[in-house]
């Protein structure tokens, strides 16, 4: 494994790549840096963060890098929303995905992204409103409404198990 490369919005999926590249000991590039800092055919694990299932920079990564493994930085649960990620970027079944929950900072979104965000909170208003009234949802809107920070260490630890079964020390 060579680095940890990475995609970010707001923040939040570039301070995992930096605990995961703290943690195992791996530099860490955002893309656009990788693509000229990296050899082609470099294995990587790449971090993006998420919008529609989509993992921003992903392909782009894909292209030039061997991705060992992906994880998908949102604002739902972690370890949720694996096969809507597996489905929605096409990926091969035996790629390791992985997602965190990263949180959500409004006034660091640019546009159009803040009208989709107003749409989402919508949505699950729109939800609750029809009995789907859950700890997740209300978790989820509380993020559109207010912001908030989910980032942690701890949401690294199924990767950081991947990683020591595949790259042992």
């Amino acid at each position: 494994m060579e680095a940890i490369v990475y995609t970010s919005n707001t923040g939040a999926t570039a301070r995992f790549a930096r605990m995961l590249g703290e943690e195992l000991r791996l530099p860490v590039y955002q893309l656009k840096r990788a693509q000229t800092d990296l050899a082609d055919g470099a294995e990587i694990i790449y971090l993006g963060w998420l919008m529609a299932g989509q993992v921003k920079g992903y392909k782009q990564a894909a292209k030039r890098f061997r991705v060992a493994a992906l994880a998908a930085v949102g604002m739902g649960p972690a370890g949720e929303q694996i096969e809507e990620v597996r489905e929605a970027n096409r990926l091969r079944a035996e790629m390791p995905v992985f997602t965190l929950q990263g949180g959500f900072a409004p006034d660091k979104l640019k546009f159009p992204y803040n009208i989709m965000m107003a749409v989402a909170k919508g949505a699950l208003k729109k939800q609750i409103g029809k009995g789907g009234d859950t700890e997740e949802v209300r978790d989820m809107l509380e993020l559109v409404e207010k912001g908030g920070d989910r980032v942690s260490r701890e949401q690294l630890q199924p990767l950081l198990d991947w990683y020591g079964e595949h790259y042992p020390a």
